[in-house]
């Protein structure tokens, strides 16, 4: 995993924490450290939060380390 890809999956569980945060409590920690939704650095980490999720969507698709392995010890699949 490369180091964009680690970045954008930390940003992803940050997302989804917040998420989970407005989805139970309804309480937006990005908006409440950063002076509400609309301010220029909650929506800047918004949109970085956005960018990572599709990032990752390239870790959905990407095979596993367990098929590499096997595709390596046996050539023939």
């Amino acid at each position: 995993m490369s180091t964009i890809q680690r970045i954008a999956l930390v940003l992803t569980i940050i997302g989804a924490i917040n998420w989970g945060l407005v989805g139970f409590f309804q309480f937006d920690l990005v908006a409440s450290l950063f002076g509400g939704q609309d301010s220029g650095v909650s929506r800047i980490i918004y949109g970085l939060v956005g960018i990572a999720g599709l990032i990752n969507l390239g870790l959905l698709f990407a095979p596993s380390h367990e098929q590499e392995e096997a595709a390596q010890t046996n050539p023939s699949r």
